[in-house]
């Protein structure tokens, strides 16, 4: 479907770029809703998939100041999506050894069946972007790379 669609635009763009920083909030939010549908029925949100994913490929415990850095939103709460995990029982915390006043958090392994579990939502994510070949796919990453500089 086209943006002017979707949103129901009657008048044109200013140009080009602008149709296409509007086709980019646009699906970014349409993607996230298709992700939420997904994580629905395990019941974490898509930033607490994102904490999990992070500690997951981390070497160990890190501290939330390190989550933040690694998550694709950065300004989400660390600190409150922590405590949440933590509640759930699907991450650990303990008191930094080098640094009393940090915490360092690692995945636990209720957590860590959890995210096996998800993987089960895999076909479902990949299945976002269907209607682009594995081409179209790459060449879409790269042109968002591109943006970024």
């Amino acid at each position: 479907m086209r943006i002017e669609d979707a949103i129901q635009q009657t008048r044109p763009f200013r140009n080009a770029r602008h149709k296409a920083t509007v086709n980019i909030i646009f699906t970014n939010n349409w993607i996230q809703e298709q992700i939420k549908i997904e994580l629905k029925p395990y019941g974490i949100t898509m930033q607490q998939y994102n904490v999990l994913r992070v500690l997951k490929g981390a070497k160990g415990p890190i501290s939330t100041s390190v989550i933040r850095e690694r998550l694709l939103d950065r300004m989400a709460d660390t600190s409150r999506m922590v405590d949440r995990l933590h509640q759930k029982g699907l991450v650990l915390r303990q008191v930094c050894k080098h640094d009393k006043r940090l915490v360092d958090v690692s995945i636990s392994p209720e957590g860590e069946k959890l995210l096996a579990g998800l993987k089960n939502i895999n076909p479902g994510l990949d299945g976002i972007l269907d209607n682009l070949t594995e081409e179209e796919a790459e060449l879409l990453s790269g042109l968002l790379d591109k943006v970024r500089g």
